[in-house]
């Protein structure tokens, strides 16, 4: 029987990029072992997929040990945490002692523009930071995967009531540009990479979407996409931040998001890859194809007729 390879955050919502990766392999016929957070109907459904699910955290050691053992291929991708850090190096421990042959390492972006004498305002970039260190001197045969922000986290989320209720992007970016890349290019990447990872040991991608532009060419991409005007009106970090900490958003999330925030104002996200069409034979999905697919989340329902 063939090694599975194991995708861990696997059941993130659909659309999630470690549930993509994993109906992606399936759909190619790879035996994939999803590990998930809790025995829910998410676990189910991958399991209808034809997915091996292990249920379990990534700070578990015994957890770990049962996902792992028996995978020469893995990916480690894990939400914004301030247990980021320990979860990254209990999972490489495990992967060293099993002997695994690729660890793909979700990471991001901004690390590049990182050292040990330059870093951000954000605690979760520094921890990505430590762990891409804690990786490279683990001497696991890694690849780290770096995308910019996602189209799904700014540009869903945070976008989508606004542009619903008022034809406004409201956004504390400024005159920034930003090259916003989606999950499933982001996925589709990983999924190459996990089936053939061999040529890339060693190696770091980062992944862009095919422009990069400010928030006022966005706005007039997402009026393209809509059939109606929308704009983009700047806000202030702060009272933004506030409001994020109003949602009940945890502290160390909402310090990351603002630092993203901070970062594009000075045009720090002004960046641009052809890693995504290199490695998938497929450029990446455009702003406007992005709100196009999602209309519907930017889009008022029609009121009924009295």
């Amino acid at each position: 029987m063939t090694n599975p390879i194991l995708v861990t955050g696997a059941a993130g919502r659909v659309g999630g990029i470690g549930r993509t990766i994993t109906e992606l392999l399936l759909k190619q016929g790879k035996a994939v072992r999803a590990m998930v957070r809790n025995e829910d109907e998410r676990a189910r459904a991958l399991r209808d997929m034809g997915a091996q699910v292990v249920v379990g955290d990534l700070l578990d050691l015994d957890t770990m040990h049962r996902a792992i053992a028996g995978c020469e291929t893995m990916y480690f991708g894990m939400s914004v945490s301030d247990t980021y850090l320990a979860a990254t190096v209990n999972a490489a421990a495990v992967a060293k002692h099993h002997g695994v042959k690729a660890f793909i390492n979700m990471s991001q972006m901004t690390l590049s523009q990182m050292s040990i004498t330059e870093t951000t305002a954000s605690p979760q970039h520094k921890l990505h930071w430590l762990a891409e260190q804690a990786l490279n001197w683990s001497g696991l045969p890694v690849v780290h995967v770096r995308p910019t922000v996602l189209l799904e986290g700014f540009f869903l989320i945070f976008t989508s009531d606004s542009v619903r209720e008022s034809n406004q992007i409201r956004l504390p970016f400024g005159e920034g540009k930003t090259s916003p890349v989606a999950v499933e290019d982001v996925a589709r990447v990983l999924a190459a990479l996990l089936a053939n990872p061999q040529p890339h040991i060693g190696k770091i991608y980062h992944l862009t979407g095919p422009q990069s532009e400010n928030m006022h060419f966005y706005a007039q991409e997402y009026s393209k996409a809509l059939g109606r005007t929308i704009t983009f009106q700047d806000i202030p970090v702060e009272p933004w931040r506030d409001g994020l900490l109003e949602r009940g958003l945890p502290v160390h999330l909402v310090n990351h998001l603002a630092t993203m925030a901070d970062l594009h104002r000075a045009g720090r996200y002004d960046r641009m890859s052809n890693d995504v069409a290199t490695l998938t034979g497929h450029g990446p999905l455009s702003v406007q194809e992005f709100v196009r697919k999602n209309a519907a989340a930017f889009t008022a329902l029609a009121k009924e007729a009295a």
